[in-house]
């Protein structure tokens, strides 16, 4: 897919033109993360986050067979109610282009737009990663492959922590792609401010983490991301015992089921917020809008 494929809005590409920053952001969380109405009013305040950092907002989705790297507000709107919306990871974009269909993009498909477009900041919540029970599912997501060979800065809150962290570590160590952890020496755990892993390598502000996106790029070599992995304020995080309770008991009750494969992590997430009462929800969202923040900084140095 070359860049003339992509349908940048006036916004983005005069940022581009003029080497101003710009952070890309998902829509998937738009389309199927969040219930109507807050959903588009998220989606709003994520995008003034940005600008409030001093950066320029490009939220990405596939509208048409068109994908549009920043949404103006009708198409921001329809990406919010519009039930045909289809969810689309990397994998999924030919096909979506070819057949003119419309679908709000995951990690993966976000990152690949992103990065054709010129972007070199990604704001989001969670990464996929490696399932639990992996040896006999071998169910790992799409992510982590994608961000092998994609050059991108993810701004991330590690995991999404249903899945099996060291193994999702390992994998990312194997394939190649560096983590910060930022004012943090462990790995974030999504909900949780941290997953108890550790990361080699910490990063305090922002213009040390430009300091590494720049090394990178003058080292040259595989065209992989950078994972900045900031955690969720303390103040913030899920309760953890009762985060590890109801995980585990959402675990028993998939596998009761019979709930296997790309089933298992939405039903995961659902039984955490009804089961939390809205809390693991409220965590995701704060760590989402951390996230966001320090991206616009992040990019603003850049």
């Amino acid at each position: 897919m070359s860049e003339t494929t992509l349908l940048l809005s006036e916004e983005v590409r005069d940022a581009l033109t003029r080497r101003r920053p710009v952070v890309a952001l998902e829509s998937t969380i738009i389309a199927h993360g969040l219930p109507r109405p807050r959903n588009l009013r998220v989606a709003e305040e994520l995008e003034a986050l940005v600008r409030e950092g001093g950066a320029v907002p490009a939220t990405i989705a596939v509208l048409d067979g068109q994908p549009h790297i920043g949404l103006d507000k009708a198409e921001l709107e329809r990406v919010a109610s519009d039930d045909s919306i289809r969810k689309l990871g990397h994998r999924d974009l030919a096909p979506a282009v070819a057949a003119g269909a419309s679908g709000a993009t995951t990690v993966s498909a976000t990152a690949f737009l992103a990065a054709r477009a010129g972007i070199r900041v990604f704001a989001t919540g969670g990464l996929g990663g490696v399932h639990r029970e992996w040896t006999g599912t071998q169910d790992e997501s799409a992510d982590l492959r994608l961000l092998a060979r994609t050059r991108i800065a993810v701004v991330c809150a590690g995991v999404k922590s249903i899945l099996d962290v060291p193994a999702t570590l390992q994998r990312l160590e194997t394939l190649g792609v560096g983590i910060l952890g930022y004012g943090t020496a462990t790995f974030p755990g999504f909900y949780l401010t941290s997953s108890g892993e550790p990361v080699d390598w910490t990063a305090h502000t922002p213009e040390e983490v430009v300091a590494v996106i720049r090394a990178q790029a003058a080292l040259g070599g595989a065209e992989t991301a950078l994972i900045v992995a900031n955690p969720v304020a303390v103040e913030d995080q899920l309760d953890p015992e009762l985060h590890d309770r109801v995980l585990e008991e959402a675990l028993g009750e998939s596998r009761k089921q019979g709930i296997t494969g790309q089933a298992v992590t939405p039903f995961l997430l659902e039984y955490l917020m009804r089961r939390t009462e809205g809390a693991s929800l409220e965590a995701n969202l704060a760590a989402v809008r951390g996230n966001v923040r320090l991206a616009a900084r992040i990019a603003a140095a850049l």
